[in-house]
């Protein structure tokens, strides 16, 4: 659960960060060993690079290398602090009197760090390339010619409904488990809830009582329910409408 839940976390936050990865990228192979003064900056500074990035290559190349960069996060975040959340729940981060121990706290911390680092690697490679890639009058680095999907690909809707499945998930699953809990609750003869006076007192009591994690139980069968659901019925939609596009020309 340590493993699902920190993955889910970075991806979520990954959805928001993504382009500033983007722009970071490009600058950190801009005029890649070269000395100053004998290339084109063709980004000034992040705000720059924003919008050039927006102008030249589109509003979508922001988010350039976002299936990668979300299962990296997923992966990495997901065994570095689902590792070193096992740690701490098997009680190998405490000394025989019962203490934190800081040294194998620290230990912990690092060789889930390793580990999360060198199972990602090879993902953040694929997702450095994507990233890079841009039009030739705003190019840095070098320019790899990675294409995940044909155009028109149904691959390119599953993809997008796998990313579209997370995000969704994250922020709806606390309404859900209230919504949940609401129509479950006993009531009284007159058909009164007993337990919650509406949507916002379920949220706060449960968050008061549970913590951050009772807002996001039962999150794994939420995804597999709701991932597939919407993998599904976007795949759907894109293909009945290439097929209504193709035979009423």
């Amino acid at each position: 659960m340590d493993f699902l839940m920190s993955g889910l976390a970075a991806c979520g936050a990954c959805l928001f960060t993504n382009p500033l990865e983007v722009v970071k990228t490009r600058m950190q192979l801009q005029g890649e060993l070269q000395a100053p003064g004998t290339y084109q900056r063709h980004y000034r500074n992040v705000f720059h690079a924003f919008i050039t990035i927006g102008r030249v290559d589109g509003l979508a190349a922001l988010q350039k290398g976002l299936g990668p960069a979300l299962l990296y996060q997923f992966l990495m975040n997901g065994i570095r602090l689902g590792t070193y959340g096992l740690a701490e729940a098997g009680g190998y981060l405490h000394s025989d009197d019962g203490s934190l121990s800081p040294a194998r706290s620290a230990a912990a911390g690092a060789l889930a760090g390793v580990m999360g680092a060198y199972l990602g690697s090879p993902i953040y490679m694929v997702k450095t390339h994507l990233q890079a890639q841009a039009a030739s009058e705003i190019a840095v680095g070098h320019q790899y010619k990675h294409q995940l999907f044909p155009p028109q690909s149904w691959k390119v809707a599953l993809a997008a409904s796998m990313v579209s499945g997370i995000a969704v998930v994250l922020a709806m699953t606390p309404f859900d488990v209230v919504s949940t809990r609401l129509y479950n609750q006993p009531t009284d003869t007159q058909g009164k809830g007993l337990m919650y006076r509406g949507m916002l007192d379920a949220l706060l009591q449960t968050a008061r009582t549970e913590g951050i994690f009772g807002m996001y139980k039962g999150i794994g069968a939420s995804y597999f329910r709701l991932g597939p659901h919407t993998i599904l019925s976007l795949f759907f939609w894109d293909q009945l409408r290439t097929l209504y596009h193709t035979y009423t020309k």
